[in-house]
């Protein structure tokens, strides 16, 4: 206890220097999650796990397959040199083992609840599998925390696997789905498996926003939107050639209301950084209108773009209806708004998350992933897919 406090004191004081200097660029994500030892056992007060939803007692597709960042990782970046890890508590205090798994929230994230909602087990990290094909026919999850579409976003933090990088893992593990089963049954296979993507967020946090290689003086911000969105439409056109047929895109979420901004911009009385949430919006525009052309320009393929700026200003909007009073605070930080220091270590967080919309500086609670999983499966909560949800894609499909 007594190191761990000492260390955080002195990182304290070594990040109060650095963001002093005049020009320096606010301190990055996840900078030093993995510094802290961690310790053995949750607190006490910690909440029980999330009920499961109902399960289907037979799948309703083979295979879910995630690629993405930090809101979808699962633990890939447990086996990667990077200072964006989530090994540690209170990370994963209350998941449903009370341990951390590499999950960068106190419990699941949204592609564990789609899992479930799909007749699926939770979905396993690419880099942690044996390499056996029964491990991973019911899906692999390549997603990496600080990972962008840009290949250098997030490079400061250390390693981490970019979006093209995972596409690359998605196409290897197809081949090795037609060496060990057959073509036929390998595109059988890929062509009715949902493939869940959820990245772009770290372009603005690790590159845009911090003016990396000047780019602000580069691309204003609708350029540098059309400029992401054009090489997702690639990955995806790329994807389609091996037979991907159903993928989910996940718009960006309202970082502007995020505690690491709402500190960094001094917001008062929690306003959200209307400028940066103006640039996830006009992403997002960009993303649902780029979708509608390739649902038309790809022949039977079903893509949804799910805006989770929508979905996530909703909840922030209508939080106490959704049991959730603390909307500005993170669970588990240090300083102005608990936005200023990273979550280090189990003694930082607050007794209990789940009325908390922020787990960290940028990562929500279980309690929203939960809200946003409901909506990307049937709206329940509030619309946020088009042109259908993802139940009503499984069910065209089927």
């Amino acid at each position: 206890m007594a190191i761990n406090l000492l260390l955080i004191t002195l990182l304290c004081i070594l990040i109060s220097t650095v963001v002093s200097q005049p020009g320096s660029p606010p301190f990055p994500q996840e900078l030093i999650n993995a510094i802290i030892v961690p310790t053995p056992s949750p607190s006490s007060s910690s909440i029980p796990p999330t009920p499961t939803p109902s399960i289907p007692q037979t799948p309703l597709v083979p295979a879910l397959f995630v690629i993405g960042d930090s809101s979808v990782d699962c633990g890939n970046n447990n086996f990667l040199g990077t200072f964006a890890r989530a090994d540690h508590l209170p990370y994963g205090r209350d998941f449903d083992t009370h341990q951390p798994t590499g999950r960068f929230c106190n419990g699941r994230i949204p592609v564990d609840y789609l899992a479930l909602r799909l007749g699926l087990p939770f979905v396993p990290s690419y880099l942690g599998q044996n390499g056996r094909v029964e491990g991973m026919i019911q899906g692999l999850n390549y997603a990496s925390a600080g990972a962008g579409i840009i290949f250098t976003s997030g490079s400061e933090l250390g390693q981490h696997v970019s979006f093209t990088q995972q596409v690359q893992q998605f196409t290897d593990t197809y081949q090795q789905f037609i060496l060990s089963l057959g073509e036929q049954a390998a595109i059988d296979l890929i062509s009715n498996s949902v493939l869940y993507i959820s990245i772009g967020i770290n372009d603005y946090i690790h590159y845009y926003l911090r003016n990396v290689s000047n780019v602000q003086n580069l691309y204003l911000p609708w350029s540098f939107n059309q400029f992401l969105a054009s090489t997702l439409r690639q990955e995806i056109k790329n994807l389609y050639s091996i037979n991907v047929m159903k993928v989910v895109v996940i718009g960006l979420a309202p970082i502007g209301c995020a505690p690491h901004y709402l500190s960094q911009y001094r917001m008062k009385d929690g306003q959200c950084v209307e400028e940066i949430n103006d640039t996830v919006m006009e992403f997002n525009f960009v993303m649902r209108y780029m979708i509608e052309e390739l649902r038309e320009e790809l022949p039977d393929s079903n893509i949804i773009f799910c805006d989770v700026f929508e979905g996530s200003m909703d909840i922030i909007k209508n939080s106490e209806h959704h049991g959730l009073n603390a909307t500005a605070d993170a669970c588990c930080g240090l300083g102005e708004y608990k936005g200023f220091v990273m979550c280090l270590s189990p003694e930082m967080a607050c007794s209990n998350a789940s009325n908390h919309i922020w787990w960290d500086q940028f990562h929500p609670t279980d309690a929203v992933n939960a809200i946003l999983a409901d909506n990307v499966w049937n709206g329940l909560h509030t619309k946020m897919c088009y042109p259908m949800n993802l139940e009503e894609m499984v069910a065209f499909d089927s």
